[in-house]
C-alpha cells in the first residue's frame, strides 16, 4: 500500500478503493493515530474545512441540503463552515471573502441572482459547486432540480384535474423561481389557457399577503400554485384565514415535501425534491474538483417526484 493512498484516506479524499480505505481506517484505529491538523495545513496550504453558503437558512429546503452535505463531509472527516447569505448580495460577498481568509478547500454555494448573472468560478481562489441555482450559460459544477420539467408536470396535473385558472406565485430573487415559471408557462400554453402569475420575494409572509389579496377577489382562482416551500406555507395560511374550502373552492399545489404538507387536511400536492441526493452529490463533486481541478465541468440535473394528494382532487 502506497504512502499516497494512506494519505488520501486519512485526509478524507476520494481516489482509493473501498478495500484500501477500510484497511487504512482499521490500522489508524488500532494504532490510535490522530493526525496533526495544524502541521497538515501548513504543509498542504489548505484546510480540512469546506464552506457552505446558502441563500436562506429559514427555507427548510436548504436545511435539508445542509444536513446532507454535513453527512458526507463527516464521512470524509472534514468540517463544514455554514453561512446564511439571506438573499443579500453584500452578505454573500462578505462570506465569500471570509472563505478565502479561512483558506477553505472548497465552497458549495446557492448564489443570489446578482452573483449568478456574471458568475465565473475562476474568479474565486477555491473550487466551487453551485447547488439549486444555476443558469445554462454558467460554466460551473452544479447540482439542481430540473425546474422546468417539475413545474410543467405540476401545472399539467392541475389542468388535467379540471382546474383552468391556475395562478402561480414564484420567487423572484434567484434563478429557480423564473425557471419554474417557464415550465408553468409552457404547460398553460399547451392547454391553451391564459397564464396568471406574480413574482414575489420568496418569504412566507409576503406569499401570505399576495394570496390574501387574490382570495378577496371574485371569482376565486381555480388553483394557487407555489414555487417553493416558504411560498406554499404563506399560501396555505392565507387560504385557512380566508375560510375557503380546499379543494372544493380552490386547489393548492407547490414545491417541497415538507412534513407539514402531509399533516394538514387535506394534505397538499407537491413536487418532492431529492434534497439528500442534491446535497450529497454537491459535496462529492466538490471533493472531485479539489483532487482534479482541471477536469471537465459537470452539471447534475435531478428529477422531482410529483406527490398527488387531497388538495388537488379532480374537479367535478
Amino acid at each position: 500500500m502506497s504512502t499516497a493512498s494512506v494519505s488520501r484516506v486519512i485526509s478524507g479524499l476520494p481516489g482509493v478503493s473501498e478495500e484500501t480505505r477500510k484497511r487504512v481506517n482499521a490500522a489508524v484505529k488500532a494504532l490510535g493515530y490522530r493526525p496533526d491538523l495544524a502541521a497538515r495545513r501548513l504543509r498542504s496550504g489548505r484546510t480540512d474545512t469546506l464552506g457552505l453558503i446558502v441563500s436562506d437558512i429559514r427555507n427548510p429546503f436548504f436545511t435539508e441540503i445542509s444536513r446532507a452535505v454535513e453527512d458526507v463531509a463527516y464521512q470524509h472527516r472534514m468540517r463544514v463552515l455554514l453561512c446564511n447569505a439571506d438573499e443579500d448580495p453584500e452578505k454573500e460577498a462578505f462570506y465569500l471573502e471570509m472563505m478565502r481568509d479561512e483558506n477553505v478547500s472548497g465552497v458549495i454555494l446557492s448564489p443570489t441572482l446578482s452573483l449568478l448573472t456574471d458568475f465565473r468560478p475562476q474568479d474565486h481562489p477555491f473550487p466551487m459547486v453551485l447547488v439549486d441555482r444555476c443558469e445554462r450559460d454558467v460554466e460551473a459544477d452544479a447540482v439542481m432540480l430540473d425546474n422546468f420539467d417539475a413545474a410543467y408536470r405540476l401545472t399539467e396535473h392541475l389542468i388535467t384535474q379540471g382546474y383552468r385558472r391556475v395562478v402561480f406565485l414564484y420567487g423572484s430573487v434567484g434563478s429557480t423561481g423564473p425557471q419554474r415559471y417557464q415550465g408553468y408557462l409552457a404547460a398553460m400554453s399547451v392547454a391553451g389557457i391564459t397564464p396568471e402569475a406574480e413574482p414575489i420575494i420568496p418569504r412566507s409572509e409576503r406569499a401570505r399577503e399576495v394570496a390574501e389579496r387574490m382570495l378577496r377577489r371574485r371569482p376565486l382562482p381555480d388553483a394557487l400554485m407555489a414555487s417553493s416551500g416558504l411560498v406554499l406555507q404563506g399560501v396555505v395560511e392565507a387560504v385557512k384565514e380566508a375560510g375557503v374550502t380546499v379543494p372544493n373552492d380552490i386547489a393548492i399545489a407547490g414545491f417541497d415535501d415538507l412534513p407539514w404538507t402531509s399533516l394538514v387536511t387535506p394534505d397538499i400536492t407537491v413536487i418532492r425534491q431529492p434534497t439528500n441526493e442534491i446535497g450529497q452529490t454537491a459535496l462529492r463533486l466538490l471533493l472531485e474538483r479539489v483532487v482534479m481541478p482541471e477536469r471537465a465541468v459537470r452539471r447534475v440535473v435531478l428529477r422531482g417526484e410529483l406527490m398527488v394528494r387531497g388538495s388537488t382532487q379532480a374537479r367535478v
